[in-house]
């Protein structure tokens, strides 16, 4: 239920003169009840009223809305929870660039009693990606460009600023009679494309300038090696978490470019290179050194916990690629990397085994020359949460052999097995015999083979959905059903089972 003191901001917030006068009256303790009830009623022109006269150094959309998502907290007109609304976050940007622009102009005069409390705008995981994200929404990519342009009104306002006050300085003892100007850093996640490139590339450069950009979570999409590397080298080191950089068609060479950057990030412990058209077939003749090369520089990133190398072919180069990590990965996603047994044999005896919690092997058809080792690899791999085994060719037998070793993994919460050729009865099996995991909350489980129209169907693509227009519903309603009701009476009806891929991929390492 909503607090009294949060119905009474909502109550002042909706008559703006009102409370724009009482805003100096107020204790600072009322301003981040007054900025949730803002945000969360879509009131812009409040926000900047309140950005304006922020009391704190601080100002972080996390701490402040992180509690206030549940929908019985949000206004008519809000955006979903965690789809930030476009209008409210642009007012929070465009009333910090105000405040800085009057901050210098202010610091051209003598000093005086002013005072800029502002210091962090920290907007670090407000933006979310565009799933189910409405026209309201602001996008991560969207907010870069604007935090970005505000960064760069900002600087030139300063030069400006400086080309004016240098012709009428200085004061009797030679030097500037003014105040100090203050800075803002900008905390923020980042997405850039090759569209918003040369806007982030110049707000990066933009050094002395009053508001500071200071990521914490890198994406870039199709950019060439060049454009990344100078993108990396304006990246303050310190701070930045993860570097997700994909479709931009690196290739083994270009990651050996790309990657000894990184190892100026102190912080970094997500790496995700997907899609970065790595093929050992194509790059027989040099791809030992090459990956000699990746493999001693991935070696330098000392805080690194999660790697990501999803839809390369890295046949047989697996213990090659990982050898130097001296720390143990907590997730490995290396969906469609066509891995060869003993591939997963030299994982399954690494020190990373025991130590991971996320494990994405999507794509691979195990046959039995896979499955065992596969095996092995669950059997070692006791800390495990998630585990993504989509479009694997898991039928019922492949399924029965692997579900010893996959019940051993106790700490199991998500479990992807989308796109496999599983039959109604293989799926009661597995309900059944994973009775034993109390914490597996979540399962992404194929459209039966049973519940197609055709004599001999194949399961659906995760990414194309093939086959979909074959699928009896009725059918596979009653299964739903079935299933549903199996674990209501095993008493586990908070789990979630479910077709839909729209449930999945939610669990971030970083949520673990």
């Amino acid at each position: 239920m909503h607090s009294l003191v949060f119905l009474c901001a909502r109550r002042l917030l909706g008559h703006r003169p009102r409370a724009r006068r009482a805003l100096p009256f107020l204790p600072s303790e009322l301003y981040p009840v007054l900025f949730q009830a803002a945000f969360l009623d879509g009131r812009a022109l409040a926000l900047q009223d309140l950005v304006t006269a922020w009391p704190f150094p601080l100002l972080s959309f996390q701490c402040l809305l992180g509690r206030c998502g549940h929908p019985q907290h949000r206004g008519h007109h809000a955006p979903p929870p965690g789809k930030p609304d476009k209008l409210c976050v642009q007012a929070v940007i465009s009333a910090v660039v105000a405040h800085v622009r009057q901050a210098l102009e202010d610091s051209q005069q003598p000093p005086s009693d002013r005072q800029c409390h502002l210091r962090v705008l920290d907007m670090t995981g407000l933006q979310d990606d565009d799933t189910d994200r409405g026209p309201d929404g602001m996008s991560l990519w969207s907010g870069t460009v604007a935090l970005a342009k505000a960064c760069l009104e900002v600087a030139k306002h300063q030069t400006e600023l400086q080309k004016r006050s240098s012709k009428r300085r200085k004061g009797p003892s030679g030097s500037s009679s003014v105040s100090q100007p203050i800075s803002v850093e900008i905390r923020a996640d980042l997405f850039v494309n090759s569209t918003s490139y040369s806007v982030l590339r110049d707000a990066l450069q933009a050094t002395g300038s009053p508001m500071r950009l200071r990521c914490r979570d890198f994406h870039a999409e199709e950019l060439s090696v060049a454009g990344i590397v100078a993108l990396l080298e304006g990246l303050e080191p310190v701070g930045v978490r993860r570097v997700d950089l994909r479709f931009n068609n690196l290739g083994l060479a270009g990651l050996c470019v790309v990657v000894p950057q990184l190892s100026r990030f102190p912080d970094l412990l997500s790496l995700k290179l997907p899609y970065s058209n790595v093929d050992v077939r194509r790059h027989a003749a040099g791809a030992d050194a090459g990956f000699r090369r990746l493999s001693t520089h991935l070696g330098k990133l000392q805080a690194l916990r999660e790697l990501n190398l999803g839809s390369s072919r890295l046949s047989g180069k697996l213990r090659q690629l990982l050898r130097n990590l001296e720390a143990p990965l907590e997730s490995l996603e290396l969906a469609f990397c066509y891995l060869l047994p003993g591939d997963l044999a030299f994982l399954s005896q690494s020190l990373h085994a025991p130590a991971l919690k996320k494990l994405d092997l999507s794509g691979h058809h195990f046959t039995e020359s896979l499955l065992q080792p596969l095996c092995s690899l669950l059997e070692n791999s006791s800390s495990l949460i998630h585990l993504d085994l989509m479009e694997c060719q898991l039928t019922d037998p492949r399924l029965e052999t692997l579900l010893p070793s996959l019940c051993r993994c106790s700490r199991l919460r998500c479990l992807g097995l989308f796109g496999n050729p599983l039959s109604t009865p293989g799926l009661k099996t597995l309900l059944r015999q994973t009775s034993v995991l109390q914490d597996l909350c979540l399962v992404v489980y194929p459209y039966p083979v049973d519940c197609y129209s055709r004599e001999t169907p194949r399961p659906p693509s995760a990414s194309s959905g093939i086959f979909e227009d074959t699928l009896d519903e009725e059918r596979f309603t009653a299964v739903s059903a079935e299933l549903c009701q199996m674990l209501v009476s095993s008493g586990r009806d908070n789990a979630m089972w479910t077709a839909s891929l729209c449930r999945h991929g939610t669990l971030d390492y970083f949520a673990l």
